[in-house]
């Protein structure tokens, strides 16, 4: 059998159900995993660990009393640090909400807990999920477990990293810009973005006006994502925005992909500059689509480049979550973000309305386009995962890109809502991951998970994982 640490959730599910391993001893190897790894890559920066062990050890009762328990008993999960875990600091990676405790859990999380997940601890993320690395003031810098001088991405980056490393087999993520996608690509995990609405947010004391972020899962397979999504999809009445319950199981769905998918392959959305050796990882990946029989069409109508939209429309979000406090607390937070958000106070009715024509134009033309195709397939992340520390790069095999030239792929569907989830498409030759993103029409994650759990099984990749502490797993 596979390290216990890099097993997926769903062996795990088997293996506790045969009792051929409990709670307990997955429990107890999970911090032990943490405390071997996470001194050198900083992925968790808090623990629960005697309330986990406690609620391993109820579990494993309950399991051989025989009694029922739900879809993920006993399986560890990180929490990134936006999110509430009840009791946990919730500090947004700001030194002014370092003694922010969590008074009660989010809904994502209480129903992973509802579903048996056990909460081990929270994930580390730059300062309110602002940048695509992951590095904050308070708890220093997040390390990619594939190589410790790069990034794991970012927002999500502790969850992606503690994912990749063998810490925990699945851990939160929230994406308002790319922040699942980008550590999913960076540390070679799945990652799926799912579409606005779809998982609950909150509860919270500001309603969102842009309907840009989403949650969703990182883990190591796409059964795993499929899963999760099972546990926590739903309305709430907590998010006047959350959606009604599926129908369907999105794992039951998997296996169900139609024999010939018409999909359309964006290399640069128009406007976009790859890599060279990520280009080709990732039309090796499109050529797996074709030799499945699938019928595949290079998409050269561009994008209108949506950058500067989406990101006034991010800046004036997080003004509104910020902006009583800003003032207060402008010296102890990252300069970037503060200068950002100064420049959201000047921002008028008119640019909301002239936003709103680039964001309809942008859903115009992804209508055409989802008219004729079922899926859209673009690059993840057109670079190898770069710097640990950061800057983004700022240029492309020596060719200068603007600041969002890093991250040009994730953004567009933020603004649209469209589902989009990234698997691993390979590695550069310095032994990073690739990541190729799968967009699916509005609310239509069953199709982009068949789509991602089709590629995974034509190309595996979760028995490759980073070296990163195993001598001592």
């Amino acid at each position: 059998m596979a390290s216990l640490h890099y097993l997926s959730a769903t062996e795990l599910i088997k293996l506790i159900r045969s009792k051929e391993i409990t709670p307990v001893e997955i429990v107890e190897g999970t911090l032990k995993r943490i405390e071997e790894v996470n001194p050198t890559l900083n992925a968790f920066v808090a623990l629960r660990a005697e309330e986990a062990m406690k609620e391993a050890k109820n579990l494993a009762e309950e399991i051989g009393a025989g009694k029922e328990t739900g879809p993920l008993a006993g399986i560890p999960l990180g929490v990134k640090d936006l999110e509430d875990v009840q009791g946990l600091v919730t500090s947004f990676g700001s030194i002014p909400y370092r003694n922010n405790i969590a008074r009660q859990d989010s809904i994502q999380v209480a129903r992973l807990k509802a579903a048996g997940a056990i909460v081990v601890g929270k994930t580390n993320t730059p300062e309110f999920g602002f940048t695509g690395f992951t590095r904050n003031l308070l708890y220093g810098v997040t390390r990619n477990p594939w190589n410790l001088e790069r990034t794991p991405g970012g927002s999500s980056g502790g969850s992606a990293a503690a994912v990749a490393s063998g810490m925990v087999p699945m851990a939160t993520g929230s994406d308002a810009g790319g922040s699942i996608r980008i550590p999913a690509s960076y540390s070679g995990c799945f990652g799926l973005k799912t579409s606005f609405g779809r998982i609950p947010l909150g509860p919270t004391p500001f309603l969102q006006m842009t309907h840009m972020i989403a949650l969703g899962p990182i883990t190591r397979t796409v059964r795993d994502a499929a899963l999760y999504l099972d546990c926590v999809a739903g309305y709430h009445p907590c998010d006047p925005a959350s959606l009604p319950s599926p129908r369907g199981s999105f794992v039951e769905c998997l296996e169900r992909i139609p024999s010939r998918l018409r999909i359309a392959f964006s290399p640069n959305l128009g406007y976009a500059r790859v890599q060279k050796e990520v280009m080709a990882r990732v039309e090796e990946g499109i050529r797996s689509f074709e030799e499945m029989g699938h019928e595949v069409e290079l998409w050269e109508r561009p994008l209108p480049d949506v950058g500067e939209t989406w990101a006034s429309l991010t800046n004036c979000e997080l003004y509104g979550m910020l902006h009583r406090s800003l003032d207060r607390h402008r010296q102890d937070m990252g300069r970037t973000m503060v200068q950002s958000l100064d420049l959201a106070r000047s921002f008028s009715l008119q640019d909301q309305i002239e936003a709103q024509k680039v964001r309809t134009e942008l859903n115009r033309i992804l209508w055409e386009l989802f008219d004729e195709f079922d899926i859209l397939l673009t690059p993840t992340m057109p670079t190898e995962a770069f710097a640990a520390k950061g800057p983004p790069p700022a240029e492309i095999d020596g060719q200068p890109i603007p600041l969002l030239g890093a991250t040009p792929f994730t953004y567009p569907f933020n603004l649209s809502g469209h589902p989009a989830a990234s698997v691993r498409a390979g590695f550069t030759d310095n032994g990073l991951p690739v990541g190729l993103q799968i967009i699916g029409r509005h609310h239509r994650e069953d199709m982009v998970l068949q789509a991602a759990y089709a590629y995974e099984q034509m190309k595996p990749w979760n028995n490759l994982w980073p070296e990163v502490g195993r001598g001592l797993a």
